[in-house]
């Protein structure tokens, strides 16, 4: 073999694998849909009954997400599409965070909701959003949701691309996992004594 030709199917390869990566998600299925194991198949598989809570009457202590995710309903496996009802009582905030392996379409149901995202270049995309209102979240970027009304709730729904979107938190994957104090206060331009208050405030 050729250097030229070995060259040329080195960058075959690294395009193939680049083109992997950018494409990540949920895996095609050859079949209409997935069913577990010992499960009965009718109109229930298909049904999912874990938001008729939002219909009782509730008060919220703080921000509330409910997931119907192929975690919590099994039939959403290979659909690529997966749902979250998202709950703000008074001054309550979505933390940052980001989602791996979807982008999120989030439509404002109730109250005022402040929001925005982050993009690779730091620049800062905001908005306040009214009821009927609709904003999309970028795969993988930094985003987060804040009701800044002292006193009325807001109620979004998401809907997103992957039947397990992923989350994660951006304060509680630094703050309440085991990197060292040093890494972070370093990384934040701090001091380890600062670093353990925040992560104080993060203890279970």
């Amino acid at each position: 073999m050729s250097s030229t030709t070995f060259k040329v199917l080195t960058l075959i390869i690294s395009v193939f694998s680049i083109m992997q990566i950018s494409s990540a998600g949920d895996p095609d299925i050859l079949t209409d849909f997935i069913v577990p194991p010992n499960t009965t198949l009718d109109g229930n598989f298909f049904t999912f009954t874990g938001f008729r809570s939002l219909f009782l009457p509730n008060t919220l202590s703080g921000f509330k997400v409910q997931k119907a995710s192929k975690a919590e309903f099994p039939a959403l496996d290979g659909q690529s599409v997966s749902y979250a009802v998202l709950e703000f009582p008074g001054k309550s905030v979505n933390p940052p965070h980001t989602h791996p392996r979807s982008a999120e379409l989030l439509f404002t149901v109730q109250g005022s909701l402040q929001v925005g995202f982050v993009d690779t270049t730091n620049k800062l995309f905001t908005q306040t959003l009214q009821p009927g209102d609709v904003f999309v979240f970028p795969k993988g970027l930094v985003h987060f949701q804040y009701n800044s009304d002292t006193q009325k709730p807001a109620v979004a729904i998401s809907a997103f691309g992957s039947a397990s979107a992923g989350t994660v938190s951006i304060p509680t994957t630094l703050f309440n996992t085991s990197i060292d104090n040093n890494v972070l206060a370093l990384a934040f331009k701090t001091d380890v004594s600062t670093i353990q208050i925040l992560k104080k405030g993060f203890a279970p």
